[in-house]
This record gives C-alpha cells, structure tokens and sequence, in this order.
C-alpha cells in the first residue's frame, strides 16, 4: 500500500472517531438539557431573580421538569423569565401552581422551583404565566436580622431589668421569692384550695349519688319526682299547713287584740282602785270607811248570834213545835229517797 493511502486511511479513521465523539457528547448534552424532546413555553415575573441565568434547571416535586429558556428584563424593574417544560411533564402541572427561585444545594446554581397546584384547575399550556413566591432578598435579609438583633437585644435588657428586680425583691414575683412570709401566706392559700377542692369534689360525688338515687326506682328521691300521687299528696299538705298557718296567724292577731284590750281593762280597773269615789276605791283607799264597814260587820254578827237564839227559842215553843217536828220528818223522809234511788 502507497504511504499517501495509508495517510488518507488513518485521517479518515481520526476524522470518523471525532464526529462519532462529537455526535456522542451532543447527544449526552442533548439529553441532559433535554433539547430534543418536545416542550412548551410558559412564563413568571419576578421582582428579583437571584442570579438566575439562562440554561437553568426547573423542578417540580423534585423532578426535573424542564430549563429556562430566557432571562429578560420587563417593564417596572421586572424579570420575565421564560421555562421550557417537557410536554410529558406539563399535563402534571396546573394553572394555578406557583413558581419561586431556589438553590441547587447550598451553594449550586440557582434553579426554578413549581409546586402547589390543584386538580380542580386544568394542566398548564402554552404560554400561561405562573404565579410567584415573593422571596427576599440578601439585602432584605440582612436588614430584617438586623432588626430582629436590635429587637433581641432590647428583649434581653428588659429581662435583665426584670432579673434585677426579681433579686431585690421588688415587685409581687420578687417579694415572692424574698419575703419568706408571703411565700409561707401563699402555701396556706394553696392549703386552703386544696380543702376546698377537696370539699367540692365530696360535693360533686354527693351530688352524683342524690343523682342515682333520683334515677333508682323504689326510693323515696326517685317517687317524689316521679310518682304523681304522692307529689299531689305533697302539694295538699302543703296547702293545708298554708291553711292552718293562715289560721294560727288570725289566732295570734286575735290574742293580740284580746291581751291588748285586757291591758285597756287592767288600766281602767287600776284606776278605779285607786279613785276613792269608786266603792271598790273607797273601801280599798278610805281608812275611815273600812273601820266603819268593820263595826257594821260586827254589828251584823252580833244581830246573827242574837237572831240564832231567838230561832232557837221559837223551835222550843209549844205552839210551834209540831211545825217543826213535821218539818223535820219530811226532811229525813226526802233524804231515805234520795238514798233508795240507783
């Protein structure tokens, strides 16, 4: 074989090893970038993309879904980007699902994020605009930690002018831990709540039993509410114990009256006692009246005895003595009849 045919061989060999190679790593990319399946385009605005540049990947429930196809700024300081999302991929990705910048890693490239979505909206198409997580940037980080340091900081001053206190016994929480008194008032408060939880609690389960009791057939608690006759029967002793309060009070009122009015009559007589021209006044007051009424009752005793022996002298008498004496039998006659009767 000529050496210029076994040049042309070789570079024909070298030539066909690099465009298989080069065909090969196109192919690789291709897939990778998944620049030769069918896609479709949709869009989200954003107010800051973080870095985010064309080429990028775009996720969705951690499957790669697709890339960005183009950065571009819009009107108002906005950012238009552009997402190319496989066709197999789209018919899972609803209208309303929503877009954010993340991270691939910590520190990787920045990526598109799209989660959320529901199925009651229809799977996204061709030019549709996604709605946006507004995330904060490093600036607007920073400065809201900032914020919240100067807010910590504030916090922990205001706790240390709280500790202070609290260990100079100010305030009620101090006296508390310091005043050993109101601590020792504080134990028998809590005592005495413990009693009456306690108390309650006997309560509550009486309570429970009187319960049971009224739901127990046969007892008395259960036949009071349940059982009409005897309720009735209640209701007329109640109403006859009204009666009868009714006529005890009339009695009282009546005695009141009546010791009233013998109050009136104890008054009137006491004063008829005490005027001596009343006979009873007189004779109770008037010294020389009653001495006088004495000798009439002497007078009166003394005519007694002498009209006793001038009887007993008539009885004596011959005329009169058979009057007597008939006088006499009828009575003992009338007393033997009296005794003869059952």
């Amino acid at each position: 074989m000529k050496p210029s045919n076994r040049r042309a061989i070789i570079v024909g060999i070298f030539i066909f090893l690099g465009l298989a190679i080069f065909i090969v790593a196109v192919l690789t990319l291709g897939s990778q970038h998944k620049t030769f399946e069918k896609a479709i385009s949709i869009k989200a605005i954003f107010d800051n993309v973080n870095g985010l540049q064309k080429g990028n990947n775009i996720w969705y429930s951690g499957v790669k879904v697709g890339t960005i196809k183009r950065v571009a700024l819009a009107a108002n300081s906005l950012v238009e980007v552009t997402m190319n999302i496989e066709k197999s991929s789209s018919k899972f990705i609803h209208k309303n699902a929503t877009a954010k910048i993340s991270s691939d890693g910590l520190i990787g490239n920045r990526i598109v994020v799209i989660y959320g979505g529901t199925p009651e909206y229809p799977a996204i198409q061709e030019g549709d605009v996604l709605g946006i997580e507004k995330l904060l940037n490093t600036e607007e980080l920073m400065k809201t930690l900032s914020k919240n340091n100067d807010n910590l900081l504030e916090i922990t001053n205001g706790l240390k002018i709280v500790s202070q206190r609290m260990a100079d016994g100010k305030g009620s929480i101090g006296k508390l831990l310091t005043d050993e008194s109101l601590a020792n008032n504080l134990n028998a408060t809590i005592v005495i709540l413990k009693r009456s939880s306690s108390n309650i609690e006997r309560f509550s389960t009486s309570m429970a039993n009187y319960s049971a009791q009224l739901h127990t057939k046969g007892t008395l608690a259960n036949d009071l509410v349940t059982d009409t006759v005897i309720f009735n029967r209640l209701r007329a002793t109640v109403s006859q114990l009204q009666t009868v309060s009714e006529t005890s009070n009339n009695i009282v009122n009546d005695l009141k009256q009546a010791s009233s009015s013998l109050n009136t009559s104890m008054h009137t007589v006491n004063a008829s006692l005490a005027d001596k021209s009343v006979p009873v006044g007189m004779l109770l007051n008037d010294q020389e009246a009653a001495s006088n009424i004495k000798i009439i009752l002497r007078n009166l005793q003394s005519g007694t005895k002498k009209l006793d022996d001038d009887l007993e002298a008539v009885q004596h008498n011959f005329l009169l003595r058979g009057f007597f004496r008939k006088k006499e039998r009828k009575e003992k006659s009338d007393s033997l009849q009296l005794k003869k009767m059952p």
